[in-house]
């Protein structure tokens, strides 16, 4: 399989997966709160024209359609089909008429030049390949003084994932974190400043909480059907294999338990940059 099979099965696994999540923004109060704040951040005001890249179940576009009133508009991208009929249920049902959305590859579709007043992505980013590159083409395609608002995730984050990564090794396997790009507020910064982009403001913000033992068991099932995950780990394991590495993931959560539960860290960083004026 050449390179380029292997991109296109990825996006392939990145659809499938969220087309069996659709109900993602049902499963607690997470993503709903990390899109409001997002929102916030960008600073969006009436009859701007935004762009919501991995626009998933509407959360950040049909909020932000709602800001923009029917003199701005809203277009929302995103390779799952599962996930633009949810947020078409819930566009309709809000009777909004502002929002287009497309299914696509976010790399492959074009935008003119100078188009958008914001470019929006929340918690997209780890499931986007050559972010440097993108982030160079969605630069393009803001207008001049426009703004970028981003959320990454911070190397510290979450006990499943960093967990993950150390049994890993155990195989041979260099497994790439979520937060490859953002681990760090000064690798959000860097990663803003050489796509072109200035004032950059990085703030941090913790969603994480203890949970139970059980719950945090739970994680391994959900993380190894992950795609990147899938690509970078399951698919390198046998059967015996991949039975041996949840005990000794049982057996690292194990040591972890306190008497409040178990930490999962889930810090995020709000990444905002802005098109300099003249450019």
């Amino acid at each position: 399989m050449n390179n380029s099979q292997i991109h296109n099965n990825y996006k392939q696994q990145i659809a499938d997966y969220f087309n069996r999540r659709t109900n993602y923004d049902q499963e607690g109060d997470f993503h709903p709160l990390v899109a409001q704040q997002l929102i916030q951040c960008a600073d969006i005001h009436p009859g701007q024209h935004i762009l919501d890249i991995a626009t998933g179940t509407g959360l950040v576009a049909i909020e932000a359609a709602q800001i923009v009133g029917n003199r701005g508009s809203v277009v929302g991208v995103d390779l799952s089909e599962g996930m633009l009929r949810r947020s078409q249920s819930k566009i309709t049902a809000a009777g909004l008429t502002n929002i287009e959305l497309k299914q696509g590859d976010i790399e492959t579709l074009d935008f003119p030049d100078n188009r958008f007043d914001r470019i929006l992505c929340c918690c997209g980013i780890p499931y986007i390949p050559n972010i440097p590159t993108n982030l160079r083409r969605w630069h393009n395609s803001l207008k001049p003084g426009g703004i970028i608002a981003l959320t990454g995730i911070a190397e510290t984050a979450s006990i499943a994932s960093k967990l993950l990564i150390k049994i890993a090794e155990n195989y041979g396997l260099n497994l790439p974190s979520w937060s490859e790009e953002t681990a760090t507020p000064e690798k959000c910064r860097h990663l803003l400043q050489t796509s072109g982009f200035e004032q950059i403001q990085v703030t941090e913000e913790q969603f994480g909480d203890y949970v139970n033992f059980e719950s945090a068991q739970n994680l391994w099932e959900m993380i190894l059907n992950n795609p990147l995950t899938q690509m970078n780990f399951v698919q390198h394991l046998n059967f015996a294999q991949l039975n041996a590495a949840k005990a000794q993931y049982l057996t690292e959560l194990e040591t972890l338990v306190t008497p409040q539960g178990i930490w999962n860290d889930l810090t995020l960083y709000y990444m905002i940059g802005r098109k300099p004026i003249g450019r």
